[in-house]
């Protein structure tokens, strides 16, 4: 797991947010998505941009271990 970015149950319902912060990983990659540049999430959520380069790694590691299977038809 990422020193940055924390799961814990009673902070936004145990999702992944950026440590010290109620800021959700999901948030950032939408931010990012829509068009955003880092450094407009940083200072929009008060954030570092290693924070936000830690919500891009948590992201790829996650679409990284997931497993797809081939379904016959």
């Amino acid at each position: 797991m990422n020193e940055r970015i924390i799961l814990d149950p009673s902070v936004h319902h145990g999702k992944p947010v950026i440590r010290g912060t109620r800021v959700p990983v999901a948030t950032i990659i939408s931010g990012l998505a829509g068009g955003m540049s880092k450094d407009e999430i940083a200072q929009d959520y008060e954030i570092k941009i290693a924070d936000v380069e830690a919500a891009l790694s948590y992201a790829a590691d996650l679409i990284e271990s997931e497993r797809v299977f081939a379904l016959s038809t």
